[in-house]
């Protein structure tokens, strides 16, 4: 009988256990909070209105808010899929604290001037662009995301805002679950072919 190579089986067992480890806490853990959290978001929205925060938190999503944008400070636009851009204002309140950003209304004018100088704005509460890449949502489940206000009524001369939906709110961690599960199965089979690769190499007569 061969002997199996202590360290590298150490190694790989490590890694498989830590690989099946990520996969049942995606599944066991991080699955039912995020249906928790989307059952509250989607009754968010026939909750009474509140005021808008100046930290995030992400239990107001979709509730009614409303706000006073003392001046546009900047005007930007941010991809919105077939509805063109969406058109976002970051205003001063003259309140402490970070800026708030306002989702004024959508357009398909790539470059277009937006004229609006800011006013009481009422709408829901929304994740604000932040362009974190994919890989933060699974390393950093629970970093804090900036949000906006979207107003219910549309800046002149923009589209109106979509409505919330909970299909905004990815919901992938059975997918993370199973693929956690993949690579580990795949780092399994992969040493045991290596293994049998090098009991025949030494089987093999000089």
């Amino acid at each position: 009988m061969k002997r199996i190579p202590v360290v590298p089986t150490i190694i790989v067992a490590v890694a498989i256990a830590a690989m099946v480890a990520l996969g049942l806490w995606q599944l066991l853990e991080r699955r039912p909070q995020k249906e928790a959290f989307l059952a509250q978001l989607a009754a968010n929205p026939t909750l009474p209105a509140v005021a808008f925060p100046r930290f995030s938190d992400e239990t107001l999503l979709f509730r009614r808010s409303s706000a006073f944008c003392l001046e546009p400070v900047s005007i930007t636009r941010a991809g919105a899929g077939a509805a063109g851009y969406r058109v976002i204002a970051v205003c001063r309140t003259g309140a402490e604290g970070p800026g708030l950003s306002i989702q004024i209304g959508t357009t398909r004018d790539p470059v277009g001037k937006v004229a609006w100088r800011g006013g009481k704005v009422s709408g829901w509460i929304a994740h604000a662009p932040d362009g974190r890449p994919l890989i933060a949502e699974v390393t950093q489940p629970g970093a804090p995301r900036p949000l906006m206000l979207v107003a219910d009524r549309p800046a002149a001369g923009l589209n109106a805002n979509t409505p919330p939906s909970l299909d905004a709110i990815p919901n992938n961690h059975l997918a993370y679950a199973v693929q956690w599960f993949l690579f580990a199965g795949v780092a399994g089979v992969i040493y045991v072919i290596a293994l049998r690769r090098q009991a025949r190499r030494v089987d093999q007569p000089e």
